[in-house]
């Protein structure tokens, strides 16, 4: 007998099953359009663009989230707000909208204008981007081969994102003059070159004409007069307001914050060069005292903060590992195979300042077209540079002054009875006395073996460090203790 098959069973399954799919479509519609808030503050640095590189990262996994830019930035480096402005440019114009929260002066202007829109907290400032440096006699600007290619880029964003280019060239260049006039009902921006060009035809259909940016002034907008020049789209007291205004409702808030760590490694970059100072210090003193001692551990550690830290940041690579390697290495030939300093310690000293200097840049010989990469070679140069000097003067200041206190004497309580009488003859204390001439066979530091009489003597100076070949004299015996110091030319 054929039985007929109950239905039943199989029509409830596949209703619940309906149920739970359109649960879980509603439950993904409510959950609303995610908009991630990266911050830009401070000054503008490797590790800023080391952040955004990784904030890019996650907010490229999700096609339909929004990105506002909150800066606040009086800028910083060149190279790292050109990386952070092509970062920038991998999402879409209109998934990024940038957010003046207090300021964005010189590059934070330059990555203002890399998203597609623009948004201003009242009160607040953007532009002055021209390259200055920093010399003995103040702040100095940059001439045409800084001004050309940077004022190239703020050009070609304002044309991806519909910003004025004259008024964004102006940002850069003191030189440029910008008018706005009426004609025929529309309002234009022109440069002093093109409104001498014009026609008289041309000129009579100009109903008003304003200066924007006077010659020797460089572009600086507050929050009304960039919604009035056509950079900015409105103006709003906070992010909320912001996309409230832009009709987007439905919405979630996802902050990217920079982590602990990613902090630590700006805070290390704005110290790299004391603590470059420091681990060459030390790594000085290691080299002058015998054996491995705590000097060594702090200047290795030190220096590999520093290296570590410029790696984290996308500076460091490879080859600078190697090149502080082999110096470390000839610090270790130095120290236990040929005392003194000589060949294998000069040639340290290279290699290791050849490793610094290209840790902190990320490149190799700077490129001709971009010339910010010779100046801030020459920067670096000049960082390492002081470091070194800074390193020799701090070891001559604790050889002389810090060192000496270790063995100096120190008061009582003492015993009654001292052994100030008494005496330990020795066979070689009973040769030498007190004004004997001699020369140094070996390194002092502070003991080590001289001359006198020709006759070899184990000897010890009060504290102070005498390279091999010094002309010394018996400044006094104690025990079997030769104390000499240095002898000074007659």
């Amino acid at each position: 007998m054929i039985r007929k098959l109950n239905a039943r069973p199989l029509f409830g399954l596949g209703l619940c099953l309906f149920l739970i799919l359109a649960a879980s479509v509603l439950l993904a519609a409510s959950s609303g359009r995610k908009v991630y808030v990266i911050p830009i503050f401070g000054t503008v640095d490797a590790g800023m663009a080391a952040f955004m590189e990784r904030a890019y990262q996650q907010v490229s996994k999700d096609p339909c989230g929004l990105v506002v830019i909150k800066i606040d930035t009086f800028g910083g480096r060149v190279d790292s707000a050109l990386e952070i402005v092509d970062i920038l440019l991998r999402i879409p114009e209109d998934r990024s909208i940038a957010f003046v929260d207090k300021k964005a002066i010189s590059a934070g202007a330059l990555i203002a204008l890399a998203c597609g829109d623009l948004v201003m907290r009242p009160a607040t400032t953007i532009g002055d981007c021209a390259p200055i440096s920093y010399t003995q006699e103040g702040v100095e600007m940059k001439g045409e081969k800084f001004q050309s290619p940077i004022r190239a880029k703020f050009r070609a964003l304002a044309k991806r994102n519909g910003y004025p280019e004259l008024l964004a060239e102006a940002m850069v260049t003191p030189e440029k003059v910008v008018y706005a006039v009426e004609m025929d009902g529309k309002r234009l921006f022109m440069d002093a070159h093109d409104y001498e060009d014009l026609r008289p035809a041309d000129k009579e259909r100009i109903t008003s004409k304003k200066t924007v940016v006077a010659e020797g002034e460089l572009l600086t907008m507050d929050a009304s007069e960039a919604l009035d020049l056509g950079f900015s789209k409105m103006t709003a007291d906070g992010v909320d307001e912001m996309l409230r205004e832009m009709g987007i409702e439905d919405y979630d808030q996802v902050p990217i914050e920079q982590t602990w760590s990613e902090t630590m490694v700006r805070f290390i970059e704005s110290i790299a060069p004391v603590l470059l100072m420091i681990g060459l210090a030390a790594l000085y003193m290691e080299m002058k005292a015998p054996g491995f001692g705590l000097p060594g551990i702090i200047g290795i550690t030190c220096l590999a903060i520093v290296f570590l830290n410029q790696y984290l940041v996308g500076l460091a690579d490879y080859l600078e590992l190697l090149i502080i390697v082999l110096g470390l290495i000839l610090v270790g030939i130095e120290v236990f195979v040929l005392p003194g300093f000589g060949v294998a310690g000069f040639a340290a000293v290279i290699c290791i300042a050849v490793g610094m200097i290209l840790a902190f840049q990320g490149f190799v010989l700077p490129d001709p077209a971009v010339p910010w990469e010779g100046e801030l070679l020459l920067h670096n140069i000049a960082v390492v540079i002081g470091a070194y000097l800074a390193a020799f003067l701090i070891v001559l200041f604790f050889l002389r002054y810090v060192l000496p206190l270790f063995s100096s004497s120190r008061e009582g309580p003492y015993l009654k009875t001292s052994l100030k009488d008494a005496h330990a003859d020795s066979s070689e204390t009973g040769r030498i006395q007190v004004g004997d001439a001699g020369v140094a066979l070996t390194y002092l530091r502070p003991a080590g073996k001289a001359n006198f009489h020709d006759d070899l003597f184990d000897v010890v100076t009060e504290g102070e460090f005498m390279p091999k070949g010094t002309p010394i004299i018996v400044s006094a015996v104690k025990g079997n203790r030769i104390i000499v110091s240095r002898r000074e030319p007659s």
